[in-house]
């Protein structure tokens, strides 16, 4: 299977949230479903079919992070240098707004836009990489053609 790249700080939080949902939310909803069964008939109580659903949920998400972190290579980025590649630290400017942005390229499981974690998979990720600071980025991006200038590349 191929490996999925993450940053040390995904994996972290991969890991604090797969703690807590074995520690915390299964034992949790695992009560929740003995306290509805002693409110006795199964077949209409809200109780318990909103417990097991929440179950299934739990127990599906943490079969999907066991899986992606037995997967995981992880990368520090403070080892890395040079021309833009995963776990960079990018500052853009849109040639056309020139409003400015910084992105930091990560791995799917930890993609968060609103935090500046860009997706490796993303159109402005794509086109970023092997970049250099200083050069033009052409993205086509659902909401059309984007102009880009890379103005600075960190690896922190």
């Amino acid at each position: 299977m191929e490996k999925i790249l993450m940053t040390r700080a995904g994996h972290t939080a991969l890991q604090t949230e797969l703690k807590k949902l074995k520690s915390e939310e299964r034992p949790a909803v695992i009560q929740a479903i003995a306290e509805a069964r002693e409110l006795g008939d199964l077949k209409e109580n809200a109780e318990y079919h909103s417990a097991r659903e929440k179950q299934g949920f739990i127990e599906g998400r943490i079969q999907e992070i066991e899986s992606v972190l037995g997967l995981a290579e992880v990368v520090d980025p403070k080892t890395l240098s040079g021309s833009v590649k995963f776990g960079a630290t990018v500052q853009l400017v849109d040639e056309d707004t020139d409003e400015e942005k910084t992105w930091q390229i990560v791995g799917e499981h930890e993609a968060n836009v609103e935090k500046g974690l860009l997706n490796i998979k993303s159109p402005i990720a794509r086109a970023l990489i092997g970049k250099e600071e200083g050069d033009s980025v052409e993205v086509r991006t659902p909401g059309g053609e984007k102009s880009y200038e890379i103005l600075d590349i960190k690896y922190v």
